[in-house]
């Protein structure tokens, strides 16, 4: 599988104290990559940094071979989906999608039409006239999902998009994201302190804390040899614990009769 991202030696340093610890890794072509840690371990800097939106005090961002460390947030063919949708309220939702497309001149002259189709593919048609404030958080994500997917980025990055969600609404959305992956073929990069969320949709998984990277792996491999107590108490325990708080409310199913 073709690497899309190459993470080299990143650190970040705010009022000297240094936040990520010369960090690598990698993201595959099409991956879905959770990066999975607690408030405050880091990730969310990670992210910023990919995008541009932040510069690393050091280390190197390459992308297809190029090194993009110091290239412009717009022009890292990149899109970003906010925790709090970050949507215009007095827009409708064909607005809100066709005004992500305006400053793009690849896409200027057919925003209409593209965003047409984006809302139609993520199942919001029914809803392209209304504004924000009359859908629901699930579908108030679904339009922020459609407008960062009508500008056809190489990446996606997620920001806890779902932490604001009801449980039903997160389930539901969580299968949404991964049909639009598969849909749409484009690299996911998914910040969460869930680790359920983070196991449900992820290819691998980094685990993070204290601006460190614990483990980089397969669902099944941390599930399997997790590689410090760290990762055992903090994704392995974790896990068991909402398991086992469950299933003593989960009946086993009978065997059907013949």
């Amino acid at each position: 599988m073709a690497v899309k991202l190459e993470i080299q030696n990143l650190t970040k340093v705010f009022n000297r104290q240094e936040v990520l610890h010369n960090l690598d890794f990698t993201v595959n072509d099409g991956e879905f990559l959770s990066i999975l840690g607690p408030s405050g371990c880091g990730k969310t800097t990670i992210l910023r940094i990919l995008i541009g939106l932040l510069s690393p005090t050091s280390g190197k961002i390459i992308k297809d071979g190029n090194d993009i460390t110091a290239v412009p947030a717009s022009k890292r063919n990149m899109g970003i989906v906010f925790q709090n949708y970050a949507l215009f309220q007095n827009m409708s939702v064909l607005g809100n999608v066709q005004y992500a497309l305006k400053f793009n001149k690849e896409f200027k002259t057919r925003s209409k039409a593209i965003a047409e189709i984006i809302i139609e593919q993520v199942g919001l048609a029914e809803h392209i006239h209304k504004k924000p404030y009359k859908l629901s958080g699930g579908q108030q994500q679904r339009v922020a999902i459609a407008r960062t997917l009508a500008c056809n980025p190489e990446i996606i990055l997620f920001d806890e998009p779902m932490s604001a969600l009801d449980a039903a609404t997160r389930l539901l959305l969580r299968d949404e994201i991964k049909q639009i992956q598969k849909q749409f073929r484009t690299t996911m990069i998914y910040i969460t302190h869930d680790q359920e969320e983070a196991f449900a949709l992820s290819d691998r998984i980094m685990v993070m804390d204290n601006g460190t990277i614990q483990q980089l792996d397969s669902p099944q491999a941390i599930v399997a040899g997790p590689a410090n107590g760290y990762v055992r108490e903090f994704v392995i325990e974790n896990l068991r614990t909402k398991i086992d708080s469950l299933a003593k409310y989960v009946q086993p199913r009978m065997p059907e009769a013949e």
